[in-house]
């Protein structure tokens, strides 16, 4: 049986990934663009970008922004 290495950053980024698509999904549901929102809070760093429902605020505040970016950018390039 051959044991896997898993990089630590690799599964922060997944974390991340999940984070987006879940705060995405909420502020849907509140009938806000979530593009925009997001935009606007890693932009501006104003938590008030994100609604608190379904713990979306909360949840990608746990991150720090620029970690986030960097996720969004590299899921993009590849």
């Amino acid at each position: 049986m051959m044991t896997e290495v898993y990089q630590v950053s690799d599964f922060q980024d997944g974390m991340i990934e999940e984070t987006i698509k879940e705060v995405a999904e909420a502020l849907a549901e509140k009938g806000y663009n979530p593009i925009s929102q997001i935009v606007g809070y890693l932009l501006s760093g104003d938590p008030g970008y994100i609604s608190s429902h379904k713990g979306a605020r909360s949840k990608i505040t746990k991150y720090e922004r620029t970690k986030i970016m960097e996720v969004l950018v590299k899921k993009y390039l590849q």
